[in-house]
């Protein structure tokens, strides 16, 4: 069931070993087409999720109410509030390379809907390819962090692996609750959120994927209302 957050965790550790390596940094050029290339798998990713999709109207729905949901609640604003609280707290009057180094890595690989997205989709469908994508991104850019930052860089992969892999197992848990349905509309919402991702990487759009997290779980309550009746 972690296995998605073991191999994501492992990818940043030989991305740091490689970005240890390279300390003179690479070539923007190659930066930038890595990224693009990931970008593109994750877009992949996030529509063959989509597609499986059984009831169109429910994921219409489920994107609706949870967009305003999220927007209520500004859950993308508060990600943003909580990384740049945790990084001042520990950043704040230090000159341990290493701190700044674990503490920025880690929150740029754990805030985010890749993450959670991931994480939930391991759980529920023992599918981890979205985080095996996610730990690409990952590792290409603690390629570039710890060629800039420094080793501590390489420690993020415990934060990461333990995140992920709380939220696998809750799901894992909560995958006994529910029916193969409502999992396959719960994926669907979820897939387009991850196309999403790919699409802020890609700066096609910025699209507030935070603010569409509560969507996920939409289906739950909408197939369960559909049920009545």
């Amino acid at each position: 069931m972690l296995l998605g957050s073991i191999i994501n965790a492992i990818l940043i550790i030989i991305g740091s070993v490689i970005g240890i390596l390279l300390r003179k940094g690479l070539p923007d050029r190659l930066k930038t087409t890595l990224m693009q290339g990931m970008s593109l798998a994750v877009i992949l990713i996030g529509f063959q999720m989509a597609i499986k999709s059984e009831e169109l109207l429910v994921v219409i729905f489920s994107l609706g109410v949870g967009a305003l949901i999220g927007e209520l609640i500004n859950i993308e604003d508060k990600l943003q509030k909580l990384g740049k609280w945790i990084q001042k707290r520990f950043s704040k009057n230090s000159k341990d390379d290493f701190a700044r180094a674990f503490v920025t890595s880690s929150l740029v690989y754990c805030v985010g809907a890749m993450a959670i997205m991931g994480a939930l989709q391991s759980g529920l469908e023992g599918n981890h390819s979205t985080l095996i994508a996610k730990g690409m991104i990952d590792g290409i850019t603690s390629i570039v962090f710890t060629s800039t930052l420094g080793i501590g860089v390489m420690f993020s992969a415990l934060p990461v692996f333990v995140y992920q892999g709380g939220i696998t197992l809750l799901a894992g848990w909560l995958n006994q609750f529910l029916s193969p349905y409502i999992i396959v509309e719960m994926s669907a919402v979820g897939g387009l959120l991850i196309a999403a991702i790919g699409f802020n990487i890609l700066q096609v759009a910025k699209i507030r994927v935070g603010n569409l997290l509560p969507a996920i779980f939409m289906p739950i309550i909408i197939m369960q209302v559909l049920s009545l009746f």
